[in-house]
């Protein structure tokens, strides 16, 4: 038998990814200005057509391959040229030309620029080899440049946001070293100030390591570094805009760069468990120099709108490849038959009640991720002292997202291992949870947030949806809260899915482990050191602490 014959799966249909997603359509025509939806809309089902047709096939083709490095030429002088696959900088060039990050500083739909801009990358991210993670950096030193740059630094600023692959750059985020991972306190790397002037600002030379540069491909970085010799904690660090070449934007007369020409070196490339075409190295800065941005020896708060903007990136990414698995799940299920073909997967119960579970997760996280969007858009166009309330929910929502995503030939494979590495890069759940707790002992943080969540309940003082479980709901998940939120529109306008959206929210409070994780947090509060001290036998064993070779030496 040829393997052409026999038995051969059905392939799924592939539509508009937008006109088909459960929840953005529905989610946008709610939060945008009708004057936005009309021009909004339409681009998002383009560019919902253009996914299926153009960004699929190139993220999963075989343009799209690893990067290589060439770390000596062949007369032995180090040259560390990186190579990138064609795919990779094609899906970098229609990022720019999708205008992100562009949208979100050009503003032209004011507030609402953020929630168009993470739309369509919601619709893109799972088939687009996690070229948005350079592109997230790029939005970050972007925003550091508007807030903390100069004249000359426009110049930098107006690249990074370049709707022209011709003209356009990106940019790198170096925090990572060796002692102290997401630690920045331990920073190792120096910075000392040398008697030269630049127009970009003073100028440093900077030494040490970044354990873990992921966009090492990009033109410029901002990076930490340690400008106070005698405080070796946060406080004494320092935030530097870095060329990986000299000059950065050299005259069309002038030969390309070398690599290494502003002394920064290769180690090696990660051989990571996904992400596999993004270019994430090992960098040594030897004598480097770096460009002062903010206040001498503030470099934490400033580079804080960088983690804040690729956090909100990484929540994004997180529930796009959700979304693509969903989608591809769902679209299978109505062409792959069981049962001696007598039954469609989409007609089997057990079937479909497993695909409305993780629609029902991807509803909730969804509603909750473009919640903050909208946050961070508002407190862009507005600032801090326009919308104070805003800012400071913003502040603790930030944190405040996990998603889980779950074969290879189809992307899933590659879909879970990008979601997977990608969810580091901004922290473990740890740092997260710490960084919640940080903005939440800030009395005006929790007034506001508990504020916003008493107006949405108010919302829905007259409907039926407010039993019980709703409220204690409401109380405990912010994703709850955008659910009813969004729910209480829907059943205002009557929608044609204001039955679906109710009870998304009834199934999210009563069916998905919420009770649960209220539960989990009450019997944290009444734990002691009883629980602390079992906790220990039970991850390293009970009877008396282990002995060192030392001491068994001495026995």
């Amino acid at each position: 038998m040829r393997i052409e014959q026999g038995f051969q799966p059905s392939p799924f249909p592939e539509q508009n990814v937008f006109l088909t997603d459960p929840v953005l359509p529905s989610l946008l025509k709610r939060i945008l200005p009708l004057d936005v939806s009309a021009k909004v809309l339409p681009d998002l089902e383009r560019l919902g057509d253009d996914v299926i047709n153009v960004i699929r096939p190139l993220g999963s083709g075989p343009l799209m391959a690893k990067p290589t490095i060439t770390q000596y030429d062949q007369w032995g002088r180090r040259v560390d040229a990186l190579h990138t696959s064609e795919g990779w900088r094609k899906m970098k060039a229609i990022s720019q030309q999708e205008g992100l990050p562009a949208i979100f500083y050009e503003r032209q739909f004011g507030e609402y620029s953020r929630v168009y801009g993470f739309a369509k990358m919601l619709l893109m991210v799972g088939d687009t080899q996690e070229v948005f993670c350079p592109m997230s950096m790029t939005d970050g030193a972007a925003r550091v440049l508007e807030l903390f740059g100069n004249d000359a630094t426009k110049e930098v600023y107006d690249r990074l946001i370049s709707r022209d692959p011709g003209k356009g750059i990106t940019a790198g985020q170096w925090m990572t070293e060796r002692p102290g991972g997401s630690d920045v306190s331990l920073t190792e790397t120096t910075a000392v100030p040398l008697q030269e002037k630049h127009s970009y600002g003073d100028v440093y030379f900077l030494n040490g390591v970044k354990w873990f540069s992921s966009a090492t491909d990009s033109e410029i970085s901002v990076a930490l570094a340690r400008t106070d010799a005698g405080d070796a904690g946060a406080r004494g660090l320092s935030l530097f805009l870095i060329p990986l070449r000299l000059p950065l934007f050299p005259s069309l007369s002038e030969p390309k760069p070398s690599p290494i020409s502003n002394n920064i070196f290769i180690h090696r490339l990660k051989d990571k468990i996904g992400t596999h075409a993004l270019p994430t190295a090992e960098l040594s800065l030897e004598g480097t120099k770096g460009y002062l941005i903010g206040p001498l020896n503030k470099g934490v708060k400033s580079i804080i709108p960088v983690l804040n903007i690729t956090r909100v990136w990484s929540a994004v990414t997180s529930c796009g490849h959700l979304r693509k698995c969903l989608e591809i799940a769902a679209s299978y299920a109505t062409v792959r038959r069981v049962r001696s073909g007598t039954l469609l997967l989409s007609d089997s119960v057990i079937h479909v009640e497993r695909l409305a579970q993780v629609s029902l997760l991807y509803r909730a996280l969804t509603h909750m991720v473009f919640g903050v969007v909208r946050l961070m858009g508002k407190v862009e166009c507005n600032g801090p002292k326009g919308g104070e309330q805003d800012s400071l929910r913003l502040r603790m929502l930030t944190p405040l997202w996990e998603v889980r995503v779950h074969m290879e030939e189809n992307g899933f494979g590659r879909a879970i291992r990008d979601a997977m590495v990608e969810k580091i890069w901004e922290g473990t759940v740890v740092v997260l949870a710490l960084d919640l707790t940080r903005a939440a002992r800030d009395p005006r943080v929790l007034k506001s947030f508990i504020q916003w969540a008493e107006d949405v309940i108010v919302s829905w003082a007259l409907h039926p949806l407010i039993h019980r479980p709703g409220l204690i709901l409401v109380g405990y998940l912010t994703s709850s809260l955008y659910l009813l939120e969004h729910a209480a529109w829907s059943w205002t306008q009557k929608t044609e899915t204001k039955d679906v959206d109710v009870e998304v929210v009834k199934r999210w409070a009563l069916d998905n482990g919420l009770k649960g994780a209220l539960e989990d947090v009450q019997r944290a509060m009444e734990s002691g050191d009883a629980k602390i001290e079992l906790d220990k036998q039970i991850a390293f064993g009970a009877g008396p602490p282990l002995i060192g070779r030392a001491e068994v030496a001495k026995l």
